[in-house]
């Protein structure tokens, strides 16, 4: 199909959407001809009860082929999402030692630095602002009836329950003091990214601190290493669309419809807010602090940012990214790999609406009347909790639960936020990856490194996506 990446991107979507919509709303009917009475303990090949007769007992060779089907499905799934984080904390760590190792003068790094740091917290602020205006002026948590709320707490009590241990076990002081690994190797191999930010920069700058003779070899090897990581995001991508289609497929089949219309309010809040962030708050920073174009960004990025709402994984998606920011528009890839990497495990305006939103749709879902200097502690623990969340599918969840304790909102609101949280940490991951690539375009503008109309932005896409 001569299409670019980004439309069979967006066809793979929309196909594993409508398969889904079909899977939830027609798929007991289908188990049931298919002779399988308890899907659940047929797909994972339990044996019934001791005494008891096997309800899938009838099931012949239709239901078979259908599991094989699924099986197949979570495969692909978990195939392209490993693939992409495969290469994840492979790039931060090479790309960042070469963009940091490779700067010979210190004061242009404490600037990019110094503006991107003060990017993020600009927009990050906004965001939560927005998400605060939105939540006290629709006001969601008045639109559900006091047993919708309770039946939907209490059937996501067990998944609630690891979170708020989890919550309850790591303090901000606990995570400022874990930003230096004790053993950075063990850092890479649990792909906790922000002591893997913090491990190559700091050993980029140490080879800034020997003689350039001994230190250019060292970082020759890291920028071939960076170099083959987005060759293979490349090849990766190819199947992209597959991957799409696998992602999605059963995100809706198990949401479906009906959870949707209970939490409706809170859902057009949040995606509302999101879409006010890249289609507002994105484009005015664009147009005021730099000349790129706002078409010419979004075509750039497309691809990477419906990787970012199929995997809901901003580390995952990162490789894909830098690739987009660097060949698309045409940003230095010293200032791309620093920026895009920070940005990965600190900026996440989309997870600070998502949790403004969240706190303020609790706390009226329960009654409680919050104050302006509640609201503020809300605004101040969401932009910390937003810098602590990993970027990975639904990790601001924990990080919610610090928010709502800093007020003593009930946390068991978090159950019924995570009902719906799958889907809206898709739309988010949207947001906290456009506004990496933002950033990247900023900060280059500034240090008068953005190019007019690089050529390969220029030139047409290739059916391959490049």
């Amino acid at each position: 199909m001569k299409l670019a990446l980004h439309w069979r991107i967006l066809i793979g979507l929309l196909a594993g959407i409508i398969l889904g919509l079909v899977l939830n709303s027609c798929g007991g009917a289908i188990w049931s001809a298919l002779g399988v009475n308890d899907p659940a303990a047929y797909l994972s090949a339990a044996p019934p009860p001791a005494g008891e007769a096997d309800p899938n007992a009838s099931a012949g060779i239709g239901a078979a082929a259908a599991r094989l089907l699924i099986k197949l499905n979570e495969l692909v799934a978990r195939l392209f999402l490993n693939a992409l984080r495969f290469i994840a904390v492979p790039i931060i760590l090479f790309s960042l030692v070469v963009a940091v190792g490779g700067i010979t003068d210190m004061r242009r790094l404490g600037r990019v630095g110094a503006r991107t740091a003060a990017l993020f917290a600009t927009t990050l602020l906004i965001s939560i602002l927005i998400g605060l205006t939105i939540a006290n002026v629709v006001r969601p948590g008045n639109a559900i009836p006091g047993e919708t709320r309770d039946q939907i707490a209490a059937s996501q009590a067990g998944a609630i329950a690891s979170r708020v241990q989890a919550a309850g076990t790591t303090s901000m002081w606990d995570y400022l003091a874990s930003l230096i690994p004790v053993n950075p190797f063990e850092a890479l191999a649990r792909a906790d990214m922000m002591q893997v930010v913090v491990f190559a920069v700091v050993l980029g700058l140490a080879l800034t601190l020997i003689p350039r003779e001994r230190a250019g070899p060292v970082l020759a090897v890291f920028d071939g290493l960076t170099d083959a990581i987005l060759a293979l995001v490349g090849v990766i991508m190819r199947a992209a669309p597959v991957g799409a289609f696998a992602l999605i497929t059963p995100v809706v089949a198990d949401l479906g419809l009906g959870l949707l219309q209970a939490l409706l309010a809170y859902c057009l809040c949040v995606i509302g807010g999101l879409l006010v962030i890249l289609f507002v708050l994105y484009p005015a920073v664009l147009r005021i602090l730099t000349p790129m174009p706002v078409g010419r960004f979004f075509r750039g990025m497309a691809p990477a940012l419906l990787v970012a709402f199929t995997s809901s994984s901003s580390a995952a998606t990162l490789p894909v990214t830098i690739q987009r920011v660097r060949d698309k528009l045409g940003i230095p890839e010293d200032v791309t790999s620093f920026v895009c990497s920070l940005g990965t495990t600190i900026n996440m305006d989309g997870t600070a609406l998502m949790q403004s939103i969240a706190a303020i749709f609790i706390a009226q879902l329960y009654g409680v009347d919050l104050t302006i200097g509640q609201q503020a502690v809300i605004m101040l623990t969401a932009s910390l909790a937003a810098l602590g969340s990993p970027g990975i599918p639904s990790g601001s969840i924990v990080m919610l639960i610090v928010v709502l304790q800093s007020v003593k909102l009930p946390v068991e609101g978090v159950g019924i936020v995570l009902a719906v949280d799958r889907i809206l940490d898709m739309c988010r991951t949207v947001i906290n990856v456009a506004g990496d690539a933002l950033a990247c375009v900023v900060v280059a503008h500034t240090e008068g490194e953005l190019p007019a109309a690089p050529a390969s932005a220029a030139a047409p896409e290739s059916p391959a996506g490049d």
